[in-house]
């Protein structure tokens, strides 16, 4: 048998776990991950590798119905998911009904390529219910494969390596078969910061902010990073540094220490805080942020 390469793009709502099973089947942390709904923004690969197998995987923003222009882009990256899938992984979790958006349901059937549904959070299911549940997806998706797993420990995330590898077409690699990823270095700087925004605040705010890297230097000890997070309005500016500067300090130590075990060396991380006017709703600022094309 040949080598075998292809796209396994990660589809679902916010929150069921969608970012935590991509960085177990990568075997890196590439997605960052909160309890937030809408963490994920943007459609990241992370590429795993071996002698017989290229599997690039893509995790992408939670689906849901856009009321505004981010969330217009954010569901661009879900259609193009949605159209370049060799294998899909729809995710849900065992608290979910019905999806915000369930024509998603028959675009993933129409698509043709194979599924695997998998219910996420086994760990908190009530066997008698999981099987309700793994029953209903079944109707849901007639053809698809459905497994529970927990991906946050790691349970039965072998079983869906197994039945990528069996599904996989033949082919040969896309990318270098060193490749970790299709992102620049710039891009996780600017999402571990953010990461940092989404677990300090709470409400609108990490919602309405965005991080930007003005500078990178790497160096052969230490990388020197610049990074600007802006921010809608200029009332969350003050609540962004804090008094005296205090809650920007907070996310610059706490990003600090996830960039240095991220690139494995010293960092120097020097962070701003400007009012960007109400850029989620701005086309031409969505294009300058990576949403729109």
């Amino acid at each position: 048998m040949g080598h075998k390469s292809g796209f396994v793009n990660i589809i679902g709502s916010p929150n069921v776990g969608k970012s935590t099973l991509m960085n177990q089947l990568v075997g890196e942390r590439l997605s960052i991950i909160t309890s937030k709904a809408q963490t994920t923004r943007h459609r990241i690969m992370g590429i795993v590798n071996d002698k017989d197998h290229q599997i690039c995987f893509s995790d992408t923003p939670g689906v849901l119905i856009p009321s505004y222009k981010l969330q217009e882009g954010m569901m661009q990256f879900v259609e193009t998911a949605l159209q370049d899938a060799d294998l899909f992984l729809f995710v849900t979790d065992f608290f979910e009904e019905e999806m915000n958006d369930p024509e998603i349901l028959g675009r993933l059937i129409k698509a043709g390529a194979p599924i695997l549904v998998l219910i996420n959070k086994l760990d908190l299911a009530d066997e008698a219910k999981m099987e309700a549940k793994i029953e209903s997806w079944s109707k849901k998706l007639p053809g698809a494969s459905v497994l529970p797993i927990s991906a946050m420990h790691n349970a039965n995330v072998n079983f869906v390596m197994d039945w990528i590898k069996a599904r996989l077409p033949e082919g040969p690699p896309y990318y270098d078969k060193e490749a970790l990823t299709d992102k620049p270095e710039r891009f996780f700087v600017s999402e571990i910061i953010r990461e940092k925004i989404l677990q300090q605040f709470k409400k609108e705010i990490p919602y309405s902010v965005e991080v930007e890297v003005e500078e990178f230097k790497e160096g052969k000890d230490i990388n020197r990073i610049r990074a600007i997070i802006f921010v809608a309005r200029e009332s969350q500016k003050g609540i962004i540094i804090g008094h005296q500067g205090s809650s920007l300090k907070g996310i610059g130590v706490d990003a600090r220490k996830d960039l240095e075990t991220f690139f494995q060396k010293q960092i120097y991380l020097d962070l701003y805080v400007k009012v960007n006017k109400d850029w989620k709703l701005d086309e031409k600022k969505l294009k300058r942020f990576g949403y729109l094309s």
